[in-house]
């Protein structure tokens, strides 16, 4: 999936020279969590959060009162609080590398640009929305983890195994084990109707299923 087919294209921007004030007003309004911050010519300057504004709009609030404070925060302009230094994607993005920039960045959004113009901006909660759709997640669905050495034809042999009796694998995925080195862990996610089956055929082909957390995943190594 790329950033391009799930990026919100219906921007909300405020000017540089704009209020917090109005930053904040426009933040409340339309429920978002980040204000993209453009010059006239529509060029990126900025982004400003409504984590960032908050934390700004509390700092002075036990040394002033209401009057000072709505006074002092109408002489603060965006420009003056905003990132600068902000990253950026391109529409053909793939969403798992926009998920690493934002781990990586410790950022919750990215604005997504396209020739040098701003077209679009994606947030975490879109990506991992995405993730989880791409992971078979939904309250029918049930996770079986399966321990399996890195080689050739592992996984070929565990989609034979449910093949032939007639079980579609709603998502696969599989990553390194940390600590046993040459161990992968394969997690499936079949239709409820199908897991004990599953469980049972898998196991009796000697791949030892794990259906719940274990902090022991001795058990569960692949036989060598």
């Amino acid at each position: 999936m790329y950033i391009g087919r799930i990026m919100h294209t219906e921007l909300i921007t405020i000017a540089p020279d704009a209020t917090l004030v109005e930053a904040r007003s426009l933040i409340e309004r339309n429920k978002i969590d980040h204000l993209l911050v453009v010059d006239s010519s529509g060029e990126l300057k900025g982004i400003l959060s409504d984590r960032d504004l908050k934390l700004y709009w509390a700092s002075p609030a036990t040394t002033l009162s209401n009057h000072e404070l709505s006074y002092l925060l109408e002489k603060i302009l965006v420009k003056m609080i905003m990132v600068k230094a902000v990253k950026t994607v391109a529409p053909d993005t793939t969403v798992e590398r926009a998920a690493l920039i934002m781990q990586e960045n410790n950022i919750n959004s990215l604005p997504v640009m396209e020739n040098e113009k701003l077209v679009g901006i994606i947030t975490s909660t879109d990506v991992m929305g995405v993730l989880l759709e791409a992971l078979g997640m939904n309250e029918e669905s049930v996770r079986l983890s399966v321990l399996v050495d890195d080689r050739i034809g592992k996984l070929a042999e565990v989609a034979a195994i449910l093949r032939d009796l007639a079980i579609n694998i709603e998502s696969l995925v599989t990553w390194p084990v940390r600590k046993h080195p040459g161990i992968h862990q394969l997690v499936i996610r079949l239709s409820g109707d199908d897991g004990p089956k599953a469980v049972v055929a898998l196991n009796k082909n000697n791949f030892k299923v794990m259906t719940r957390y274990v902090k022991d995943l001795s058990p569960y190594l692949p036989s060598s």
